[in-house]
């Protein structure tokens, strides 16, 4: 059984869940202690202990300490992972973005297909939104050979929750050798999308506007702008910028609020997009984590270039070479630092 420290780097949920994944693959069981050690709120929240107990239904686990608030848990594995069909509800606006990515690595290895209908926040602070996993996230991973499709049926807001998702997953194709994402090529393809649930329509609109604006002015024309009425049982309102390039994805997001200018949304947005555009990275630095745990499972040499090594990444790393040994290097250059892996 392999001791994790959870208070080791980023020391949030992430040690958690990628662990659950690599348990789950592998068949290695964990003890993770100090869990969530550094958050202003210790151990497992609603939204951590869903992904437990999703993940422990996957593979017929025997679990201990999964309770709100532990610091310490337990989790064996008893079975190989079960494809098939599976509901689950983090019954507050916690992110399903974070629990699917918890339950994909072992189901998008399995042989037969599953499919699964998650509730709770979708458009949510502190996780990758809906569109992130839809537009940015799942063209990575297919380029792995995973076969993953997702709908919204229902937008969730912070606090309301409520959203709804829907995920298929089939069998994967045949690990690629090598995976490169280093070079990134030319912008293919800008998206605007401006969001509002239950809010007069001209705040989705001036986002849109703004956005539109902002992109202009350092010299980029969006080839697609969306401004939706979101259906949603919650109040929300977002902004998201997805650029996809010849050989890599870049993404600006920024959640409204209570008193927060329908324009500041949108420069939030924008800028966080820019600053990754003008890098010559090929992988925005949120999805750089998120690709660790997928890459290392399928087994191919990879490499890939970012703008920054975030907590995130340096901890996901540390994290999966428990569970599957193999050799990363990073390697900073001047605009751009590379990671890469030989297996």
């Amino acid at each position: 059984m392999l001791t994790i420290d959870g208070s080791y780097g980023e020391g949030g949920g992430q040690i958690l869940r990628a662990a659950l994944s690599l348990s789950m693959i592998t068949q290695t069981p964990f003890r993770l202690q100090n869990i969530r050690a550094k958050r202003p709120k210790p151990g497992l929240r609603p939204q951590h202990l869903t992904a437990v107990h999703a993940a422990a239904a996957l593979c017929n686990a025997d679990v201990e300490g999964a309770h709100e608030g532990s610091t310490q848990l337990m989790f064996v594995p008893k079975e190989p992972t079960h494809p098939g069909t599976y509901r689950f509800d983090v019954g507050t606006a916690g992110a399903v973005s974070l629990i699917f990515q918890t339950l994909l690595p072992p189901l998008a290895e399995a042989t037969e297909p599953s499919w699964l209908i998650l509730t709770g926040g979708t458009h949510v602070p502190w996780s990758p939104p809906y569109h992130f996993l839809e537009q940015v996230f799942i063209p990575a991973v297919t380029q792995l050979g995973w076969q993953v499709n997702l709908k919204i049926k229902r937008w969730g807001w912070y606090p309301r929750g409520g959203g709804r998702v829907h995920a298929t997953v089939r069998p994967p194709r045949p690990a690629p050798e090598h995976i490169e994402w280093v070079e990134r090529g030319e912008l293919k393809h800008l998206w605007v999308l401006s969001a509002a649930s239950n809010l007069p329509a001209h705040i989705r609109q001036r986002q849109a506007k703004r956005a539109r604006l902002r992109l202009q002015e350092a010299d980029l024309l969006p080839h697609r702008v969306d401004v939706i009425d979101a259906p949603s049982p919650g109040v929300g309102t977002c902004v998201i910028i997805i650029g996809t390039y010849e050989n890599g994805w870049g993404a600006g997001y920024a959640l409204g609020k209570r008193g927060k200018p329908a324009e500041q949304v949108a420069e939030e947005a924008v800028a966080q997009f820019l600053q990754f555009h003008r890098s010559s990275a090929a992988v925005d630095p949120h999805l750089a984590d998120q690709l660790v745990v997928p890459l290392i499972v399928r087994g191919a040499s990879w490499a890939f270039s970012t703008p920054e090594v975030t907590n995130h990444l340096r901890t996901v790393i540390w994290l999966s070479t428990h569970f599957i040994p193999a050799s990363i290097t990073i390697t900073e250059e001047t605009e751009r630092i590379i990671i890469q892996c030989s297996n």
